[in-house]
């Protein structure tokens, strides 16, 4: 890595009463504080004036900084105009569920008027996270990152670091509200954004707020990146200069130097940028992010804008703007199948002394999930399901094992808690799709691939070794998220999962450890964990609209035997719904 110093962690955002927990931070940790008002606020954007939710009045919201190990109190107010609740994104929360965040899922939300207190609970984590709105779209503009350091007395792994410095013109509610209630497709956004500014490929009024960066010649930066988006995986890559992938979801890597990145929404990269260009050259270079999809351009309309912001050299006489910054020639096109599964293919645990590697050999229990999207037939007596503007007269809907998951009107984690589950979940969610449906069926003709809806979960004995397969058969990539556990990715491949010939393929020695996987359209993606954390977490494709259409479930971990291996108690201040 040569001898230049790194003055310099740069992150970046692609599209009351406090009643503690009977919890003590780890040893050498501490307690830090955050209040968290929840407000509108008019922002500008394409020429485009808007009101939209913010946290403390700003977009992207703030940053929490905390160490490993430590335990945050973030204090919620929501001064908004309408329900919500916040997630700590890859934060695996030891036995408090009660934190997540979900809607309905492990809360019911926060009125407005209404606060709740989240405590955070950091134990392995180390490197970048975000926390993001877990209602409705939210997210959209409710989000922040989180940068969680070594515990204090032990360094970051790449020692050389020593300093930290740190859209949709319509109205996102009214996007979700059209297409929940015409059953159709979500109206793809009008940008990407780049820490909540578009770039110099948008209109002159968006060009003077770009997003800058500010680089010496012979320093190295650690990029904190983060997909913030609602529906699309991104590339993402800056011109003249090569990225070194050092983590992924706050869990170290073995070193990779790529031309550029495949981040998927929900996901998270620590990535080192070596300022190494020759003095005197081109002193200014384009960062990139562009949608990468793999939807028919034909069959559903997507975001194809590229996001841009510049890194400028600020050390030489000659470093002044001339002419525009340089554009990066090998950010892959934005259908580029190839290009993104050669990136992710190459991602592997660091599984050094300090930062070891356990994949469960054993496995207790197989599911095979099938990702699919289908439709709900229209129903003119239902009020809420008799518009039907989806392809052949149907609503859109998205399902696991053909189940498409509906919030109850509770929270599933109160009624499990309280052993009130009867009527509100039913636990029987499949292993492997047992229902046949129609195998041509799909948006571009065909007979209609219809599902059901119903709150079905997966309710596990405590310590209970999982194998999940994720099965995409849709004509569409899917990152899929798991609340309460970071897992092994263990393996990949085209096609239809073969369980007898594919698990000899898996990597079984340093496979990357991550909270959210991207499932390629046609193929599978087989990911290993141990439920040892109790509590209720869900399950879900980060993809926004396919959560609002249901392709969602969740666990249950029972307790185990020991006071250790038990859910906290209730908070008594949970909203109620």
């Amino acid at each position: 890595m040569g001898t230049a110093k790194i003055p310099a962690l740069l992150w970046f955002l692609l599209a009351g009463l406090v009643l503690a927990l009977a919890v003590n931070p780890a040893h050498g940790a501490k307690t830090r504080h955050y209040d968290f008002f929840i407000t509108e606020t008019n922002y500008t954007r394409l020429c485009h004036e808007k009101s939209i939710l913010t946290v403390n009045g700003q977009f992207p919201g703030p940053t929490i900084y905390a160490r490993k190990g430590d335990f945050i109190i973030v204090n919620v107010h929501n001064n908004g105009n309408k329900n919500i609740t916040i997630h700590w994104h890859g934060v695996d929360q030891p036995r408090n569920p009660w934190s997540d965040g979900p809607e309905f899922i492990t809360q019911c939300p926060i009125r407005p008027g209404g606060n709740f207190t989240y405590q955070v609970i950091l134990f392995e984590e180390e490197g970048t996270l975000w926390w993001h709105a877990h209602s409705d779209f939210d997210r959209a503009t409710v989000h922040g990152a989180i940068v969680i350091h070594p515990k204090r007395g032990t360094t970051f792994l790449f020692r050389k670091l020593d300093k930290e410095i740190p859209w949709w013109n319509d109205d996102v509610e009214h996007v979700l509200d059209k297409a929940k209630r015409i059953g159709g497709d979500v109206e793809p956004s009008d940008t990407n954004t780049i820490n909540g500014q578009p770039g110099d490929m948008f209109p002159l009024c968006s060009r003077d707020d770009t997003f800058k960066v500010a680089v010496q010649q012979g320093n190295t930066y650690l990029l904190r990146v983060i997909n913030a988006g609602l529906t699309n995986d991104m590339f993402f890559a800056i011109a003249g200069h090569r990225l070194t992938v050092v983590g992924i979801d706050a869990r170290y890597t073995k070193p990779i130097t790529v031309d550029y990145i495949m981040i998927a929404p929900g996901q998270t990269m620590d990535v080192l940028l070596k300022a190494n260009r020759t003095l005197g050259s081109n002193s200014r270079y384009y960062m990139a992010a562009r949608t990468f999809i793999t939807l028919p351009v034909d069959t559903i309309r997507f975001n194809n804008s590229t996001a841009t912001a510049i890194v400028e050299y600020t050390d030489s006489a000659v470093a002044r703007p001339v002419g525009p910054p340089e554009f990066p020639v090998l950010l892959p096109a934005i259908k580029d199948e190839d290009a993104a599964m050669a990136f992710v293919k190459q991602l592997r645990s660091l599984g050094n002394q300090d930062h070891p590697v356990h994949v469960p050999k054993q496995v207790d229990e197989h599911m095979l999930i099938d990702i699919d999207i289908n439709f709900l037939p229209c129903d003119a007596n239902n009020a809420t399901n008799k518009l039907c503007e989806g392809p052949q007269g149907n609503r859109f809907a998205a399902s696991l094992n053909n189940v498409s998951f509906q919030n109850p009107a509770i929270d599933v984690l109160d009624a499990y808690y309280y052993g009130s589950g009867r009527g509100v979940y039913e636990e029987n969610f499949p292993n492997k799709l047992t229902v046949i449906v129609n195998p041509t069926g799909d948006i571009n003709g065909g007979g209609p691939l219809l599902t059901k809806r119903g709150t079905k979960v997966k309710v596990l004995e405590y310590g209970t070794v999982v194998e999940v397969v994720f099965q995409d058969l849709s004509i569409e990539n899917h990152p899929m998220h798991l609340h309460g556990f970071t897992f092994y990715v263990v393996g990949r491949g085209s096609g239809t999962f073969d369980e007898r010939r594919d698990p000899a393929t898996y990597n079984l020695i340093d496979p990357p450890f991550q909270n959210t996987v991207s499932v390629p359209k046609s193929s599978w993606a087989a990911i290993r964990f141990r439920a040892d954390n109790p509590g209720v977490w869900f399950m879900h494709c980060h993809f926004d609209r396919h959560v609002v259409w249901g392709m969602d479930t969740m666990f249950i971990v029972k307790d185990g035997k020991t006071p250790q291996a038990q859910m906290l108690p209730r908070p008594p201040n949970m909203p109620e719904c």
